[in-house]
């Protein structure tokens, strides 16, 4: 059991149950008291003491009424992009005395909507006690790409929140030879490693699918008040050569960057660590190019050939926020 507000044990891994990967909530045995489809809410849960409606008490999460007969309820996740999962955080977050017991999850691999009991389903985490108003944070070890997964509860109640944490590794050989890709993006595998601040908005945003729906769904950083200028290394989903750049400043009016610059390096077995300290001194990408308001940016003839690389990092001045970055390129051996 952990407390996520001061630590994430899961950094580094991408939440595959988010819905802007395409993650849907598809059957539930019941969700009487709370829809099924709150259980992956991006946002964190909320509490409002005077919600009410039809069926009782208003709750940000799943809940199911209290059984009366013999079995449990269950509740089943269609994993947008399929992926290699490594740990759970099962949140009763405001749930007291209405939460499960207990809970496990199982997995399969299915081509259909709401797989069937014979689809291979597999438990990847074993019943576990749960408490009230608690994260319940469990590292697994798998290495097989699951399209679904099933939470379990015992016997009946309320679950807030399932982050499913994991590593999405797409299928290469499907992709066609030649073929342009965003070598950035999340549904390629793509993600962010480390920043110099994330005051307003996580580095996480940056290579998530579509545009930003707001100042909040982008990096931001504080103010900076000192010398220097602020920072983010990205690794890319497959090693590549890229041939243009977009930076997306979408709803960041008074506070983008004036200036970014995109510096690149081919590091297939760097350690985290060594690439981020090293990459200041990386190849220059993109150099310093001036940029505007809520405004798509693309670069192309700027851009340098500096061959096949693995990570970049991506230099904003001063500081400010930038909404999605992405990196189009082709696949490199």
């Amino acid at each position: 059991m952990n407390n996520l507000h001061n630590h994430n044990p899961f950094e580094g891994l991408v939440d595959l149950a988010q819905p802007r990967l395409g993650t849907r909530v598809v059957c539930a045995t019941d969700d009487f008291f709370a829809d099924k489809s709150r259980l992956i809410e991006p946002a964190p849960p909320v509490f409002i003491p005077d919600k009410f409606d039809e069926h009782g008490k208003w709750m940000d999460g799943w809940e199911s009424r209290r059984k009366r007969v013999p079995g449990h309820d269950w509740c089943v996740v269609r994993l947008g992009v399929p992926g290699q999962i490594k740990g759970f955080d099962i949140d009763t977050s405001h749930f007291t005395g209405n939460y499960p017991p207990a809970a496990s999850i199982e997995a399969c691999v299915s081509g259909e909507e709401m797989p069937s009991e014979d689809a291979g389903w597999r438990t990847i985490l074993d019943r576990v006690e749960l408490a009230g108003d608690s994260h319940h944070c469990h590292h697994i070890q798998e290495d097989r790409h699951f399209t679904h997964v099933r939470l379990n509860i015992y016997p009946d109640g309320g679950v807030a929140r399932l982050r499913v944490y994991g590593l999405i590794q797409p299928d290469w050989s499907t992709y066609n030879e030649g073929e342009v890709l965003d070598l950035l993006a999340l549904e390629n595998g793509g993600q962010a490693l480390a920043c110099s601040d994330e005051h307003y908005g996580s580095m996480h945003n940056l290579n998530a699918p579509g545009r930003g729906v707001n100042m909040g769904d982008g990096w931001e950083t504080g103010r900076r008040r000192g010398p220097g200028h602020d920072w983010v290394v990205l690794k890319l989903g497959h090693a590549g050569k890229i041939t243009r750049v977009e930076i997306d400043t979408a709803h960041f009016k008074g506070n983008y960057p004036d200036r970014a610059s995109v510096l690149a390096v081919y590091s297939p077995d760097g350690r985290a660590e060594d690439i981020v300290a090293d990459s200041a001194s990386w190849p220059t990408l993109l150099p310093e190019v001036k940029l505007e308001m809520d405004t798509q940016h693309w670069f192309e003839d700027r851009v340098e050939d500096v061959g096949a690389v693995t990570h970049v990092r991506l230099n904003i001045f001063p500081d400010g926020g930038v909404s999605r970055v992405r990196l189009y390129g082709l696949l490199s051996d």
